[in-house]
């Protein structure tokens, strides 16, 4: 399927169904095609039709078998080749890519797709850059991106172990104020009702009064 030749306006997939089926067993009818292929009847038909223009198959009563050299795509004169005008057996698989204009059709596939990838991994990066900023720091000569502190964030110096928040004055839990369970969120008593700015902002004054007492 990779190759040009059986893209949607080459050969198609059906093409390459029917040579599969008739390469694991020759001689199938059409009602055994339908079945071995996984194609319905009119595209087995249609498809068969174009095979054998190209000398890759040929019919025998009513079986279909492919031509000798049909796996490299190179044809044999048939009937069907013979009888239409200007249409040669087949080359090979590239010849045929040429033939019907899909040459350079995967590898532009695979550049859009490469493309897309580039767009998507971008936006990623510009999402995460606008929820939170981040600081490069280099250790042992390798580029590591540390996530800036958030306002809501407990330093670790102020964690007790059975999860209340020390007072950086006295270093004693702090009887209004307790660490979530996810580890980074200040919990307050109900009776507190300051919004996350205020929250912040108190956060804030204490770091400044734990940073001049340390």
């Amino acid at each position: 399927m990779g190759h040009d030749a059986f893209t949607h306006h080459g050969l198609g997939s059906s093409a390459l169904m029917i040579i599969g089926a008739l390469h694991m067993r020759s001689g199938q009818s059409i009602e055994e095609l339908v079945g071995s292929s996984s194609v319905s009847r009119a595209t087995a038909y249609r498809t068969l039709r174009r095979l054998s223009r190209h000398g890759l198959v040929h019919q025998t009563d009513q079986t279909w078998a492919l031509t000798p050299r049909a796996l490299e795509g190179i044809g044999v004169p048939t009937r069907a080749s013979q009888s239409t005008s200007g249409r040669a057996p087949a080359l090979d698989w590239n010849a045929l890519a040429d033939d019907y204009g899909t040459a350079g059709t995967a590898a532009q596939r695979r550049a859009l797709h490469a493309a897309e990838r580039t767009v998507y991994h971008q936006a990623l990066e510009r999402l995460t850059e606008h929820r939170s900023k981040a600081v490069v720091i280099v250790r042992d000569s390798r580029t590591v991106l540390a996530p800036a502190p958030r306002a809501d964030e407990i330093p670790a110096p102020w964690r007790s172990p059975d999860g209340s928040v020390l007072d950086p004055a006295t270093g004693h839990p702090a009887p209004d104020w307790r660490v979530a369970t996810d580890g980074r969120l200040i919990l307050i008593t109900p009776a507190d009702q300051r919004s996350y700015d205020e929250l912040a902002a108190a956060h804030a004054q204490a770091l400044s009064e734990w940073e001049s007492a340390a």
